[in-house]
């Protein structure tokens, strides 16, 4: 398997993982025509090549205390590379920021901020948000609902 390139094999399999990620290599194996041993060694190599980053529980966050769901728009005050790196690597260190995208348009960056109630963001606005390197403006919009929210690549 050449790096960045699936055959259908491949494809199955990792479709099979993410619909059913508790099937054993056998398991898989079975249902994509391979025995263990060669399916195995294609799981290892998509995780050596980074095609397969890590394995997930999905957690509702509503069911463990994190009703509120908020977008961040974040414009900085310059971009320097020195900036940008700071900025990222602080963000990466909040836990409340769930997702975070560079962007073009408008905005730098979008973040996705999970917390239990509007008190509690305005407290992680004026107390991170805001401090974070470079950081000129936020405009932040909260979820009403979640429609839609997968990790499945559509392979």
């Amino acid at each position: 398997m050449a790096e960045g390139v699936l055959d259908e094999t491949s494809r199955k399999i990792l479709r099979l993982l993410q619909s059913e990620p508790d099937l054993t290599v056998a398991e898989i194996g079975e249902r994509v025509g391979l025995s263990h041993t060669p399916c195995w060694r294609r799981i290892k190599e998509m995780e050596k090549q980074g095609i397969i980053r890590g394995r997930v529980i999905a957690v509702d966050p509503k069911r463990v205390g994190f009703e509120v769901s908020v977008f961040c728009f974040v414009r900085l005050k310059q971009h320097d590379e020195e900036t940008l790196l700071e900025f990222e690597r602080a963000v990466k260190d909040m836990p409340e920021v769930v997702q975070c995208y560079s962007m073009t348009g408008d905005h730098d960056y979008v973040l996705r901020v999970l917390t239990s109630s509007v008190r509690q963001y305005e407290e992680i606005l004026k107390k991170a948000l805001l401090k974070l390197p470079g950081v000129g403006f936020v405009n932040s919009s909260f979820a009403l609902d979640e429609l839609k929210n997968t990790h499945r690549v559509p392979l």
